[in-house]
């Protein structure tokens, strides 16, 4: 038993002995190239070094701690082979304030020297106090004063007093202030701090070289808590100017790195989602009262509110709110608030931010507050590295081959250039200026594309449920400038006009863009009481409605209007409907919709009618109005 135990320890000190022969190098790299996708980013990095003759391990230090191991690629130049490739977390590795963080605490101290400065002011004031005190009685206890005498002193006395108490409240008050401040600057330092305990990523390369000589090496890899959404502003002088669209990403990062002077790519690509075709199962038809119906959900135009912790209510300052199955998202400020304009249809957020889980929840309110559980799962299978512990070390593909880092152009572009590149099956916009983004989750804006569009427009307007008309521009070949669906901020004639969503998923030949209410266009619409009638014929009953729609162009402009109103559907048979009088507006019978296309000239209006009929059994009811 001796002996085995004896050759057991004799086979590990010589396997660590062995491992510990292989010489570590560590090679500086450098972030040159980052395409962002919707969610996640890939990362190129170039390295270069000194090899020593035969086997050694270079090491790529300080990557980002949310690397995905399995997505990392390396190509090697140099006279070596790559014999393996491999990441690991490093904790021994010295983690460095940001300068932001930094600047935060330099604020703390400068108040707190503040406060020292307002503490010491009190006791003299205190002091003053005292001494006044001390000093009350007049002219001695052994004579009298005057009246004049009197007075003077209460007079003296009040007035200091009164000066020494609203200096007193004056520096209370500026203390309380500076607790808050200190209060929140300590907040958001914690909050930049929340991952200083982690760890950061390293690369090791494991390669044989016959002789020394330099290496250098191209990396790529995908890391997590980074993307972009599409953002737009739309402009509109007047109806007989072009469109001006300006395609802005909104980018975010928490990777842990920053992103140094590097050149962006930004990717309509997402490549957490699975590339399997999806299977089409077996179409199962019941009984309707079998059958389990989802029931319709109410839709809202905009959601906003405030992403929490769900353990302590504290504000997640970064945290990436999207509306799923779009490219529509936001990330929430420094105070955890987030607000989104949401296209026809949405129902779901998806809530993510480091270190908790994510949640998926209904739109159900136009305000959610979304509190997020910590991940306790998180980086839970991570063996830590260091004081004499190894790491179990899974081998990626080695020496594989990726697309050449091209250099950055050193000349600024002024305005900001880009250029569209058309994959196979991605679409991606190249930033040709150099850009640099924080990890802090703080979103940045970049301008991507500017266009002058030719537009033609019209406004629409549904005086049965808003009295607004509302401008449309429409678009044609809008395929061409490769637009994703987001949020757009509406300028008409040189003011803001609100938000609204860009659908650019949209499938028709012509993109519809709402640019907001103008309310120059006056709608009214009413009933026509002695036209509406309800009278019994026989065994049925017959009720008559009659709406007038009033349309007025208050515009110094001639304007095309879309009117849309409807008449009910009948979907049972015993229920018939009849359109009596529309002023020449196009019936849908299938919907119900009536549409009326209109010109007006400036200062006109336009009367519509819109007569129908229903005839139905005495013994049931309908609801009209």
């Amino acid at each position: 038993m001796k002996k085995f135990t004896l050759l057991l320890t004799f086979s590990i000190l010589s396997f660590f002995s062995f491992s510990q022969e292989i010489k570590e190098s560590i090679f500086k790299s450098e972030i040159q190239e980052v395409t962002v996708f919707l969610s996640g980013a890939q990362i190129f990095e170039t390295a270069s070094g000194q090899l020593s003759a035969g086997e050694s391990y270079i090491l790529i230090k300080g990557l980002s701690p949310y690397l995905d191991e399995k997505s990392i690629q390396v190509k090697g130049m140099g006279d070596f082979t790559i014999q393996a490739v491999n990441k690991r977390l490093d904790y021994l590795s010295e983690q460095k304030m940001s300068e932001k963080v930094q600047v935060l605490q330099d604020s703390i101290w400068g108040i707190q020297r503040n406060k020292s400065i307002e503490h010491a002011r009190l006791e003299v004031l205190k002091e003053k106090v005292g001494l006044l005190n001390a000093n009350k009685n007049i002219g001695g206890t052994q004579n009298g004063s005057s009246l004049a005498e009197l007075k003077q002193a209460m007079d003296f006395y009040d007035a200091e007093l009164t000066k020494i108490k609203a200096e007193e409240l004056k520096i209370q008050a500026n203390l309380q202030k500076e607790e808050e401040e200190i209060s929140r600057l300590g907040n958001q330092i914690a909050t930049m701090q929340e991952s200083s305990n982690e760890a950061t990523s390293e690369i090791r390369i494991r390669v044989k070289s016959v002789r020394a000589g330099s290496a250098d090496f191209e990396i790529n890899y995908l890391v997590a808590n980074a993307g972009w959404y599409p953002k737009y502003d739309v402009r509109v002088k007047n109806v007989s100017s072009p469109l001006a669209l300006t395609y802005k990403a909104e980018v975010y990062q928490n990777t842990g790195v920053d992103w140094k002077n590097v050149k962006l790519r930004f990717s309509n690509g997402n490549p957490n989602q699975g590339g399997q075709i999806p299977d089409l199962e077996k179409w199962e038809l019941n009984f309707a009262r079998l059958t389990t119906f989802n029931p319709r959900t109410q839709n809202f135009g905009s959601v906003s509110g405030k992403v929490i912790s769900a353990m302590d209510g504290s504000p997640l300052p970064g945290a990436s709110i999207l509306v799923a199955g779009t490219t529509i998202g936001t990330v929430s400020d420094s105070e955890g608030n987030y607000s989104l304009t949401l296209p026809s249809g949405a129902n779901r957020l998806i809530a993510s931010f480091i270190g908790f889980q994510s949640r998926d929840i209904a739109i159900n309110s136009s305000n959610l507050t979304i509190s997020l559980q910590e991940d306790t799962q998180a980086l839970e299978e991570v063996v830590v590295v260091g004081y004499g512990e190894r790491q179990k070390e899974s081998i990626t593909g080695a020496n594989v081959q990726i697309r050449g880092v091209s250099s950055m152009d050193a000349v600024a572009a002024s305005p900001l250039q880009t250029s569209v590149v058309e994959n196979q099956t991605t679409v991606e916009i190249e930033v040709a200026e150099p850009y640099s983004i924080k990890s802090n989750g703080e979103k940045t804006l970049v301008d991507l594309k500017k266009y002058q569009v030719d537009a033609s427009y019209r406004y629409s307007v549904v005086p049965k449920l808003d009295n607004d008309a509302f401008l449309i521009a429409e678009i044609a070949d809008w395929g061409q400038y490769s637009l994703l669906e987001g949020e757009s901020n509406l300028y008409f004639e040189d003011g803001f006009v609100g938000r609204s969503i860009l659908n650019g998923s949209a499938l028709q030949d012509t993109l519809e863009i709402s640019m907001g209410r103008d309310r120059s266009i006056v709608i009214q619409r009413e009933k026509n009481d002695e036209f509406s009638k309800k009278r019994a014929i026989g065994s049925n009953i017959t009720e008559s409605r009659e709406y007038k729609i009033t349309v007025k162009n208050n515009k110094s402009q001639a304007v095309t209007i879309n009117v849309e109103d409807q008449i009910p559907v009948s979907v049972n048979s015993d229920i018939t409907v009849e359109a009596l009088g529309l002023s020449g507006g196009k019936l849908d019978p299938q919907t119900g919709k009536v549409v009326w296309t209109i010109a007006l000239q400036p200062g006109a209006q336009q009367e519509l009618k819109l007569q129908y009929e229903v005839k139905y059994p005495k013994r049931e009811k309908v609801i009209l109005d």
